[in-house]
């Protein structure tokens, strides 16, 4: 089943925020920068059909950073989709910095949020950015402060919902005593489910939860169980393991990413897989 689903509406769709309804496989848009999201594409060209194929595949949830290139993703974004498609949703964050290649810093004090929102409105063509997320904690800086820049934004009708990136449940719940939160973006895969206790609450909460490097980054997964239920369904390992996600809770909202039509119609087909009670079972629920 490498060939690509009809429509990422195969997923099925989740309600973020109670008035956002995307359909349930999303994509995310680092990759559409250069090597090591860092700088521009090797083939701009080749970016913008990527993003202009994500939507009319029915993915109407972009994930993205004003860290990724940095910049350079945002800006592709709105110059291959702007003026944005009915439904179609522009998800970025802001809390990273990119001093040079390869160099992620966190800065979450106010006038840098501030800073940078402005800056993701222009890149984006949005006159309001539908979720805006805290992309990573600053030891530095007062963790209630950032968020309260967040929601300050969000009182100000520049930003429409504050999710939240890279969390723990304490931290979680300290945002919600702020603004409403209606995402959590944690790294988490059928490998690596070091946020099973922040998914739990987000699923309790009936809050979205974002797993970044939903096949394994720059790993790809590996797994006996995951190779005999591709093997079941004629599909790609990595395609088993965005359809595991996609089972293991309503509130999963995977976006894989690519800067590859042909890799992105090969995680597109996962949508239409849908796993057995008993091969979720063997895969380790």
């Amino acid at each position: 089943m490498t060939q690509s689903a009809t429509s990422a509406a195969s997923a099925g769709t989740i309600t973020i925020g109670g008035d956002l309804t995307v359909n349930r496989l999303g994509y995310g848009a680092m990759r559409v920068t250069g090597t090591g999201i860092w700088g521009s594409p090797p083939d701009r060209d080749v970016a913008v059909a990527v993003l202009r194929r994500v939507v009319e595949a029915g993915v109407n949830f972009i994930d993205t950073a004003d860290s990724y290139g940095p910049a350079v993703s945002e800006e592709l974004i709105g110059e291959a989709l702007a003026p944005y498609a009915a439904g179609v949703v522009i998800a970025t964050k802001a809390g990273l910095v990119r001093p040079g290649p390869g160099n992620w810093q966190p800065d979450g004090r106010p006038e840098h949020i501030r800073e940078a929102v402005e800056g993701s409105l222009k890149r984006l063509r949005l006159d309001r950015i539908d979720l805006y997320q805290f992309h990573r904690p600053d030891p530095k800086v007062p963790f209630e402060e950032s968020v309260g820049t967040f929601a300050e934004l969000r009182r100000e009708g520049k930003v429409r919902h504050v999710g939240l990136s890279n969390v723990t449940v304490a931290q979680l719940r300290s945002a919600q005593q702020i603004v409403p939160i209606v995402s959590v973006q944690n790294r988490y895969n059928f490998d690596d489910r070091s946020s099973e206790d922040v998914l739990d609450a987000c699923e309790a909460a009936g809050i979205a939860f974002l797993p970044w490097a939903p096949i394994g980054g720059i790993s790809p997964l590996k797994n006996e169980q995951l190779q005999r239920v591709a093997k079941a369904h004629d599909a790609t390992v990595l395609q088993i393991a965005i359809a595991w996600l996609l089972k293991r809770s309503p509130v999963m909202l995977p976006i894989p990413g690519t800067g590859s039509i042909a890799h992105f119609d090969e995680n597109l087909a996962a949508a239409s897989i849908t796993l057995t009670d008993d091969e979720f079972r063997e895969l380790g629920a």
